[in-house]
């Protein structure tokens, strides 16, 4: 495979090391998947997950995790719509299924999708994430071989999430299977499959979800404090789902139960507490997966609870063979075609940053930080779409941040 594509603003991260203490980790487990027993995902005091230790890789090691390392490299789907890329198709969809629609975290469609690889023999396998059930506020990778598996993991994981450290055990499996995660981890799949025949040959089907960004775990910390709730307490731990958005739904071995309103979770970004990558993510809209699904409310914000509904793009061949069998098996709906324009109404904040990445990359580069590759993002075409104000504003504003050490973390080393 070829080395990492040169950025388009600055440098890449020459280690490991440096993408973790430069604030570019965003814990997917791809470390720990391609040096098996060197490092393992932990929990920092950052409240992420993270390799440990960052420098036990062998030479080899680190050359082939810094060849997909979404902290390193961020691959795009090239020519098509300056935000979203190349789509065959963009629509309103949502499970045919009213009870796996209602307990999704929107509209059910990757649920739906995972169900239907399942029980059509596409896939014998899914590689996705869901509640840990010894402690069900964090999360843990998860292989569903059922659909009722795949149901039983259903809905938004807020909080750190590494899908990647399970692909050596679904590759392992040596039968077909299907990733579902977050656009970051869908592209290191895509570039881990350039170096790794059985993936390339095993890996039938990706999905993502739009993201917003990736929390630490620190947010839901603060939620059970707020309710005075031990951790060791808790017996269900619900970001969002039975109904759209619907409620985050807090349960206590105890007896007692919690419900806070997504607007009232969710309102104060601040609190997000987001991996600093998040913050500069090159493609939070899954453009290398064959199918990526977002929340689909107008203005990028609920206004009350409705039925569910996903906005999808299919983005390759794969996807829409994909979706158009699930429609047929009477497993997914599709609605009206979305546009572009109108895409871009219903994730607002997705279109400003991709139009301030280029600006932040250069504040990063100005203080000295690596950034990230983007081959196939368009992000030049992006950027000549923010007045230069704001070019200026966000070069500046990144930069203090990022001379201020917010970016910045402690890696855990064979040393310390």
């Amino acid at each position: 495979m070829s080395a990492v594509p040169v950025p388009i603003v600055g440098r890449t991260a020459s280690s490991v090391a440096e993408v973790v203490e430069s604030g570019l980790c965003v814990g997917c487990g791809l470390c720990e998947a391609i040096a098996p027993g060197t490092v393992r995902m932990q929990m920092s005091e950052v409240g992420a997950w993270r390799p440990m230790p960052v420098d036990a890789f062998t030479p080899e090691q680190e050359a082939e995790i810094l060849r997909s390392c979404p902290g390193v490299v961020a691959p795009g789907g090239g020519a098509g719509d300056r935000i979203w890329g190349s789509s065959t198709t963009m629509a309103m969809a949502w499970s045919a299924e009213p009870g796996v629609r209602f307990r999704s975290a929107t509209g059910g469609v990757l649920t739906g999708l995972g169900r239907h690889l399942l029980a059509s023999g596409r896939a014998e396998a899914i590689l996705h994430v869901g509640p840990d059930p010894e402690a069900p506020m964090r999360n843990r990778w998860v292989i569903s071989r059922t659909p009722d598996e795949v149901l039983a993991n259903a809905g938004s994981r807020y909080g750190p999430t590494a899908p990647l450290a399970g692909l050596n055990e679904a590759i392992a499996l040596g039968v077909p299977f299907a990733v579902i995660a977050k656009p970051c981890d869908v592209g290191a799949v895509r570039r881990r499959a350039l170096d790794d025949p059985r993936l390339a040959e095993l890996l039938v089907a990706t999905a993502a979800m739009v993201c917003g960004g990736q929390s630490r775990i620190t947010k839901s910390v603060a939620v059970l404090d707020d309710l005075a709730v031990d951790e060791d307490d808790v017996s269900l731990f619900r970001y969002r789902g039975y109904g759209n958005p619907g409620p985050t739904r807090i349960e206590t071995r105890s007896g007692d139960a919690h419900e806070i309103g997504y607007l009232e979770m969710w309102e104060d970004e601040s609190g997000w507490d987001l991996d600093a990558r998040c913050t500069i993510c090159p493609d939070a809209l899954g453009e290398v997966a064959d199918i990526a699904a977002a929340d689909a409310w107008p203005g990028g914000a609920p206004t009350g609870e409705d039925e569910g509904f996903n906005a999808i793009v299919v983005h390759t061949e794969v996807g829409e063979e994909l979706v158009r069998s699930a429609v047929d098996a009477g497993m997914l709906v599709l609605g009206d075609d979305v546009t572009p324009a109108e895409f871009d109404h219903l994730q607002p904040h997705q279109v400003r940053k991709k139009r301030a990445l280029v600006a932040r990359f250069e504040g990063r580069a100005a203080a000295g930080l690596p950034t990230i590759a983007t081959p196939g993002l368009r992000l030049e075409a992006c950027a000549a779409e923010l007045p230069a104000d704001d070019v200026e504003r966000e070069i500046a504003g990144t930069k203090r941040r990022a001379e201020a050490g917010r970016y910045t973390e402690t890696a855990v080393r064979l040393t310390d």
